[in-house]
């Protein structure tokens, strides 16, 4: 009767806990994955820094367009001086001396008409590098959002694991406490019992192995999803966003892979890099202009104020700087050489990446497939191995194995199914389509157009669009 009970109670356990990671769940209260996603897209720290680096990129626009603006200076000077000035005639010679104040005011203003194009080159230079910043902050959105779906599901995981290895603790109990009894009755040997204290002690080691990872991952958790979590709900895959096939997959990931599109950008501000440095071997035309004030001279006492103003342009030709400009054009050609392979090199990692969570996936739903099996199967063998053993066919060591392999097969099965949500996740990432908007998260998203417009024309101002 005891050992029926046992069966009862396992089973039901069981049940709960290999539901945990798919399935329904009745709480209202209960935190979702895709509410953990939306708390990360907010507050992940590393996320938010990639932003920032983003806003700031686009400030390099707006300092490439500032070659195309006027330059003013305005100078301002207040001096004491002590003025002798012996002259030759009329003879004998005459003398004159004394301080005078002088104050002088002025102001200064070039305007760049030609510099060999390098305005234009360098603006859009820095629109390249915008844009290859925009995909850099893609990359860490996807990095950061399979972060967030992978520790949830390792914390739903070890939970899970953690249940199952504290039922079978208490069943392990259980089974002690009959053989016990049957021992005091004379129908088993010492030898069982000492098989079922084994067998409870590692039973108790396995628990606190799975309490330290439970903790660990709670851990994770907050690190990458920035609040402590909650009851979590279960999860289920994402399939339904990304390609059929293998072939599709590849293609998408080869024409919208952010990493791949990021190092296209770093080949066009590369090639801009080459054009800027060549720009430095054509003439350049500046036109200048200038206004002074001055009141007292430094020169003569009866000088009581003075004003000047002058306008006038100037070529300068580079004829040869010490083979400088030279080396920097070369430099930045081997520069655009070395980008090209970086394109080419980030289309094979994108490739590999995909053909390998594309593998794991579909042997995440193979692994889901067999641990059931396997529970089924391990579940009737403990069953079967229980009633022999009351006949006196079985051991207690064969009734502690049977349940060991069906705590083992259960284990198995949580871990698969977690691996088959996160494999989801990791193929929508490889692709390159890991994002809110194709999650479908209700958050209102993140635009970086929204501070390119803000701050591309400025002209003066010290202050961010969001007040600092």
């Amino acid at each position: 009767m005891a050992a029926g009970g046992g069966r009862f109670a396992i089973g039901v356990r069981a049940a709960i806990v290999t539901g945990v990671l798919i399935g329904p769940v009745s709480s209202a209260d209960a935190e979702t994955l895709e509410q953990a996603l939306v708390l990360s897209y907010q507050n992940n720290p590393q996320l938010n820094a990639q932003r920032a680096a983003t806003r700031a990129t686009d400030e390099n626009v707006s300092i490439a367009l500032s070659g195309y603006r006027p330059r003013l200076t305005a100078t301002s000077s207040l001096s004491e001086v002590y003025l002798e000035n012996v002259a030759r005639v009329p003879i004998p010679p005459a003398r004159t001396a004394g301080q005078n104040a002088v104050t002088t005011f002025g102001a200064t203003g070039s305007q760049t008409l030609f510099n060999g194009f390098q305005t234009g080159n360098r603006t859009r230079q820095a629109e390249a590098q915008v844009f290859a910043a925009r995909e850099t902050l893609r990359t860490t959105e996807q990095t950061v959002l399979l972060s967030a779906a992978t520790a949830y599901m390792n914390l739903l995981r070890d939970a899970a694991i953690l249940e199952l290895q504290r039922s079978n603790v208490n069943v392990l109990e259980a089974t002690l406490r009959q053989t016990r009894d049957r021992f005091s009755a004379g129908e088993v040997t010492r030898t069982d019992v000492a098989q079922a204290e084994s067998r409870l002690a590692g039973g108790r080691s396995q628990y606190l192995t799975a309490e330290s990872n439970y903790v660990t991952s709670k851990a994770q958790y907050q690190q990458v999803i920035g609040v402590l979590p909650g009851q979590l709900r279960p999860a289920t895959p994402v399939d339904r966003f990304s390609p059929r096939t293998l072939a599709a997959s590849l293609a998408r990931a080869n024409t919208g892979h952010p990493t791949i599109t990021a190092a296209s950008y770093a080949v066009d501000a590369a090639a801009f890099q080459v054009k800027i440095a060549e720009g430095a071997l054509y003439p350049t035309v500046t036109m200048q202009g200038s206004v002074n004030k001055s009141f007292g001279s430094t020169t003569n006492l009866n000088n009581l104020q003075n004003f000047t103003a002058s306008i006038g342009a100037q070529l300068s030709v580079p004829l040869y700087q010490g083979g400088q400009e030279y080396a920097t054009i070369r430099q930045a050609k081997e520069t655009l050489g070395q980008r090209r392979l970086d394109l080419d090199t980030a289309r094979d990692a994108v490739q590999s990446n995909v053909t390998q969570a594309w593998g794991q996936l579909e042997a995440a739903k193979a692994q889901i497939e067999s641990t059931t099996a396997q529970v089924n199967a391990a579940e009737i063998s403990l069953n079967g191995v229980r009633e022999e053993a009351r006949v006196g066919q079985r051991t207690t060591l064969d009734v502690l194995n049977a349940q060991q392999e069906l705590v083992n097969a259960r284990a198995a099965l949580v871990t698969a199914q977690r691996d088959r949500i996160v494999a989801s996740y990791t193929v929508l990432a490889a692709v390159g389509s890991l994002s809110p908007q194709v999650l479908g998260l209700k958050i209102q998203n993140y635009d970086p157009v929204t501070h390119y417009h803000q701050v591309r024309d400025a002209w003066i101002g010290v202050r961010t669009p969001d007040g600092r």
